[in-house]
């Protein structure tokens, strides 16, 4: 039986998937896996029990995920099942940065008590003119799912599209459209685009990405879209390049106290998956991971170990997550050839500091057996599935 602790509302499209094998919900105790979307786990007391964390989004700011590596739980995440739902709202935000919808609708409300409001609104219309986006130079960063699908569309709008991406996987650049030019250089998206929008993780590289000296690239009135996360700008950097007329429009996903109420800004409450497809695809992907991972060792879609994805032929599975050091196969392979054990398939992968090993075998692994892997050095930990 296996324990899942609920940390958010999870929807009930993926809890279906959990059979009677689980028990599950937010009362768990000494759980074997957590499934979550937005709540805090930086402050959590993970039991010796817990062996995995599956986020129903993308991110993973809220999982202390180094943390977790050490101890040997896997992190996984859902790329690509709110894909739709973030670019639909990134399109929105290209009309609202060119029009002026947001400062239209304000001001047409504050004339709810003029008895020729029609007039008035028709006069008044003209502080609110603002450019179409067809024809105009969109740059892209970071050509992920999200990046990858506003791309596409954005080219369907007429927009001359420009992707920027070192690392753009193989899948992405299968989907992307032969329309997008590629450039060689994020500074190119910098100097080229009247748009730019970022799909991009937050982390040590890309904190802060967009500063003083990304503006100063910028051409006067860019329009700048962010919905991967709000600390990829630097706010007072942004607020100085609007001052000086640098930067027309920001539109952000991501509220910050220093932007409420200025203009050129518009805030949204962080509704970039908050659709029930959205909700739904996440909570089935995460689930059928965990699912996978706590029956068959099978990893898909981990932030913090490899993918690793053998079918189940055997008796008995080892699955064996270490630190990526020498000699930890040839430790375990002389383990099980000194106790006539035959391994029937065995697959590793390694991901930067960690490593994952799946064992078959048809012989039965005796309890001191695992316990002499567990002590081996750089051995975090061992599981057996019968």
């Amino acid at each position: 039986m296996y324990k899942v602790k609920l940390m958010n509302k999870i929807a009930d499209v993926g809890l279906k998937q959990l059979d009677d094998q689980y028990h599950y919900g937010e009362d768990e105790n000494q759980e074997d896996a957590i499934l979550l979307r937005s709540a805090s786990l930086h402050e959590y007391d993970f039991p010796a029990s817990l062996k995995a964390i599956a986020r129903a989004g993308a991110g993973v700011n809220n999982i202390p995920v180094e943390k977790c590596s050490e101890k040997g739980i896997v992190v996984f995440n859902t790329p690509g099942a709110n894909a739709n739902a973030v670019k639909e709202l990134v399109l929105c935000a290209l009309f609202l940065s060119s029009r002026k919808i947001v400062e239209s609708i304000r001001w047409v409300d504050t004339l709810k008590d003029d008895e020729n409001v029609a007039k008035t609104a028709e006069k008044g219309k003209s502080q609110f003119v603002g450019p179409e986006i067809e024809g105009k130079k969109l740059g892209v960063i970071g050509l992920g799912a999200i990046g990858v699908n506003v791309a596409n569309a954005a080219v369907k709008l007429g927009m001359d599209v420009y992707g920027y991406d070192p690392f753009i996987g193989v899948n992405a650049a299968w989907a992307l459209s032969k329309h997008v030019h590629q450039a060689k250089n994020v500074e190119d998206i910098y100097k080229e685009c009247d748009y730019i929008t970022i799909h991009v993780p937050s982390n040590k590289d890309t904190k802060g990405m967009i500063n003083k000296d990304a503006f100063a690239l910028m051409k006067d009135g860019v329009r700048l879209l962010n919905f991967a996360r709000g600390d990829l700008v630097n706010s007072d950097d942004l607020l100085a390049s609007i001052d000086e007329g640098k930067v027309e429009r920001y539109i952000t996903d991501f509220a910050q106290v220093e932007y409420i109420g200025k203009e050129h800004i518009v805030v949204l409450p962080h509704l970039g998956a908050s659709t029930p497809e959205s909700e739904d695809n996440c909570a089935k992907m995460a689930v059928k991971e965990l699912k996978d991972f706590l029956e068959n060792g099978n990893i898909t879609n981990s932030v913090n170990f490899p993918a690793v994805n053998q079918p189940r032929e055997s008796k008995v599975r080892l699955c064996i997550t270490n630190r990526n050091v020498p000699n930890i196969l040839a430790l375990i392979s002389k383990l099980f050839a000194d106790h006539s054990l035959n391994i029937e398939n065995m697959v590793n992968r390694s991901k930067g500091d960690y490593a994952y090993t799946l064992i078959d075998t048809n012989d039965d692994v005796r309890q001191d057996i695992i316990e002499r892997i567990e002590a081996a050095k750089g051995i975090i930990n061992v599981r057996v599935i019968k």
